[in-house]
């Protein structure tokens, strides 16, 4: 027996926002807003066929790294150009450590990820 990722859940303040900067950031298009029994709406991003990212709004800042944070490869165009990318959509970067293979950035809410060279597919 095993099991599989459903989701990732990523705590926010403004779930819609978030959702729409992961959506346009992966290409994903959005699954489904929902509601838990006290009411709290949720943003579902994602497909059947990949990891969903769930965003749920949350009273509390950011304060310290994640323990879990995404590493993103750009499927076309290299590191620098989907870096870019990244930031227009509202990252910011927050390390390029030329002696690392990667770079880290935030999302609008602070939630850190990496961005890696591309990597071939197969």
């Amino acid at each position: 027996m095993r099991s599989r990722i459903l989701a990732v859940a990523v705590d926010c303040h403004d779930a819609e926002s978030l959702a729409r900067f992961w959506s346009r950031a992966l290409g994903y298009e959005e699954i489904r807003r929902w509601q838990d029994d006290k009411g709290v709406e949720y943003v579902n991003v994602g497909t059947d066929e990949v990891c969903m990212l769930v965003f749920q709004p949350v009273g509390e800042d950011k304060v310290v790294k994640n323990r879990l944070h995404l590493d993103l490869a750009p499927e076309d165009g290299t590191q620098a150009d989907e870096v870019a990318r990244l930031t227009e959509l509202g990252a910011r970067v927050l390390s390029d450590d030329p002696d690392l293979p990667w770079v880290v950035l935030a999302d609008p809410e602070g939630n850190e990820f990496c961005v890696l060279p591309p990597r071939e597919v197969g």
